[in-house]
């Protein structure tokens, strides 16, 4: 029989596991700033970035990272594209375990916070914000890298997770509603300055009006979905912010199952069984509908303008399919057209930290360089983004842009610089939910209310009181949301183990036994 493992042996097999599972590293030290750069070495740095198929961008990023590598001969940037954000949060969660993460990489806030619970992942950027050498507007810093005071103040502060800076932002935009305005006026109604619920769920129940034959009576098609929203999870966090209802505190709370979310969702519910509204996710891309004439109001992120309206540069379906009608831009719906609030959101840059601290402070300046007018001028101009410094806001090049909407349906279509301006004119109408470990899966669960209510009614089953009860239970447990449905009030839990944590778990569980059997076997040996 073989003797059973002495207990040093089976530490050291626990070590040796903790060590060897998939790959994984020590953990790097925290950061500090380097006294110097070192610039007789040379250093690769990875960029994980999106677009949305936009070559524009593409073309933007490339050009930013040959011009800073001009100023830089010695950093390599290799550039990574994706399409969707969340393969980027996904694929850097799976490289932490391994230490592989990238060095920047585009993401948000609420990314981060999961980021965060590895150990010295995500570098603190206060320290090196306010670096006399190398911090924003550094003196040993090649370009015009813009000051701390220099970036738009809510903006920067949508970076801040707990006390410090894990990010600083790139873009900004916030949501907007695209108006078949031909449509609206052939109901007899006039498209206000400011949208109210009231008034979005007034036309459309009128727009959804049927002849005898099937067709709907306003575009004369067998298609027409009056109200289309892309992002349900900003529907629902602004509905509960222009009521002043709970959806999350800042230290993590969970107040989204509410009475007034409740009523939110009896809402949705009678007026998507009137044939009123669907979703993105239901339905299909909201501009594609309202291109093709088969939607009155369209939701989307200023980010989104440039698909919008006949003559969008971004135009996703056939000519032949292309409606010509008027389209009118405005911030989101309101409850209280006096105190109106619009969620703001856009991509941030966020730094990986690694081993060596000179790899960090390489990835640092390409990070601010991201931030020079010449970068952000160029991508705001891409979509309805609009920068995040003031300077690049102040700009005579940028003013200029903005001075000539309407001048063409490409670089200066009037709805991407209309949807431009709703942020630029509304910042202190803007707000952001609180960031923490799990405040991406109540975002998701937001959104999920509305989508499974939404289609529940299409499917003609029945939404009263008993089905929200269970909704809510149903949506906190597939989040992971601590509590009931009805009562989650707990902080918001860190969701399923990942595989790496689980199989780290299972080896010591292994080791414990092979302990545990090793001293019953002395034990047994002693009494024999």
């Amino acid at each position: 029989m073989r003797k059973p493992l002495p207990a040093a042996a089976a530490a050291f097999l626990a070590a040796a596991l903790l060590a060897g599972c998939h790959g994984s590293k020590e953990p790097a030290a925290a950061f500090s700033v380097p006294d110097s750069f070192d610039e007789s070495r040379t250093y690769e740095i990875s960029f994980w970035a999106k677009n949305d198929t936009n070559k524009a961008q593409t073309d933007i990023y490339k050009q930013a990272i040959a011009d800073f590598q001009a100023l830089y001969p010695n950093i390599t940037v290799n550039l990574r594209l994706y399409t969707d954000y969340g393969d980027i949060y996904n694929d850097v969660i799976t490289n932490i375990s391994t230490g592989t993460t990238p060095n920047v990489c585009i993401t948000y806030p609420d990314h981060i916070a999961t980021y965060l619970t590895g150990d010295q992942v995500v570098v603190p950027l206060d320290e090196l914000f306010d670096d006399a050498e190398y911090g924003l507007g550094g003196s040993q810093v090649r370009f015009a890298s813009p000051k701390r005071s220099g970036i738009v103040p809510q903006f920067l502060e949508e970076c801040r997770i707990g006390e410090q800076h894990y990010a600083v932002p790139f873009m900004r935009s916030t949501e907007s509603c695209y108006i078949n305005q031909t449509f609206v006026e052939a109901l007899g109604y006039t498209v206000p300055d400011v949208l109210t619920w009231d008034f979005i769920w007034e036309v459309s129940e009128a727009a959804a009006k049927k002849n005898e034959d099937g067709t709907y009576a306003l575009n004369g098609q067998e298609v027409l979905i009056p109200f289309i929203y892309k992002s349900t999870d900003n529907m629902m966090i602004q509905m509960l912010r222009q009521l002043d209802a709970g959806y999350s505190t800042g230290a993590g709370q969970v107040e989204l199952f509410n009475d007034t979310t409740k009523e939110i969702l009896f809402e949705i519910a009678e007026h998507t069984g009137n044939g009123a509204f669907s979703t993105f996710k239901i339905s299909g891309y909201p501009a594609n509908f309202l291109n093709a004439g088969q939607c009155v109001f369209a939701i989307d992120s200023t980010a989104g303008a440039t698909w919008m309206g006949s003559d969008a540069p971004l135009v996703d379906i056939a000519e032949e399919a292309l409606v010509d009608f008027e389209i009118a831009v405005r911030p989101v719906p309101q409850y209280d057209p006096q105190h109106p609030q619009m969620i703001s959101q856009g991509p941030s840059l966020c730094v990986f930290n690694k081993e060596d601290p000179q790899e960090v402070l390489a990835s640092w300046l390409f990070t601010q360089y991201l931030l020079t007018n010449p970068v952000q001028i160029a991508y705001s101009g891409t979509e309805g983004y609009v920068p995040v410094t003031l300077d690049a806001q102040n700009s005579p090049e940028y003013q200029d842009y903005l001075a000539r909407e309407g001048e063409d349906d490409t670089d200066h279509y009037r709805v991407k610089i209309q949807a431009a301006r709703i942020l630029l004119e509304h910042p202190e109408d803007t707000f952001v939910t609180p960031v923490f470990n799990g405040s991406a899966s109540l975002r998701n669960a937001a959104g999920q209310l509305i989508e499974d209510v939404t289609k529940s009614v299409r499917r003609k089953q029945t939404v009263d009181e008993a089905y929200m009860e269970t909704l809510f239970d149903d949506v906190a447990a597939l989040y992971h949301l601590e509590g009931s449905g009805s009562l989650a009030k707990g902080k918001a839990d860190l969701g399923p183990l990942p595989p790496e944590a689980k199989v780290l778990l299972g080896a010591l569980a292994g080791v414990w036994a092979l302990i545990l059997l090793y001293l019953a076997m002395s034990k047994l040996r002693k009494r024999n």
